[in-house]
């Protein structure tokens, strides 16, 4: 790429993740209330978005095979457990990443 059209890549970029922060203020003003569908996708979506991304996470293991899934599925339960011990998403994923990189490569 030229460095006019990574300028203007990076303007684009730039203009569009500023015009999806700034139109939820435009759409939705200080003062009035939120639509109950809006506040509803509030408090399900994060959950969704989470179960999504677990089952892409798994979807890819053998349990026919090889080492049958034990590092993805123990990491996934370090990954739960921490969570539910110390309540921190930062921890807990970063938990089970560094798990699941040991497993992969010391002990499978």
């Amino acid at each position: 790429m030229t460095n006019a059209q990574l300028i203007l890549t990076v303007a684009i970029i730039m203009g569009a993740t500023m015009l999806t922060r700034f139109l939820s203020f435009l759409v939705f003003p200080a003062g009035r209330e939120t639509p109950a569908f809006i506040r509803y996708l509030g408090k399900v979506l994060p959950a969704a978005a989470m179960a999504m991304l677990v089952i892409y996470c798994y979807k890819g293991i053998d349990l026919t095979g090889g080492n049958h899934g034990a590092p993805e599925l123990i990491a996934g339960l370090a990954v739960a457990v921490l969570h539910k011990w110390k309540h921190s998403m930062l921890l807990s994923i970063g938990g089970g990443t560094a798990l699941y990189l040991v497993l992969i490569h010391l002990v499978f």
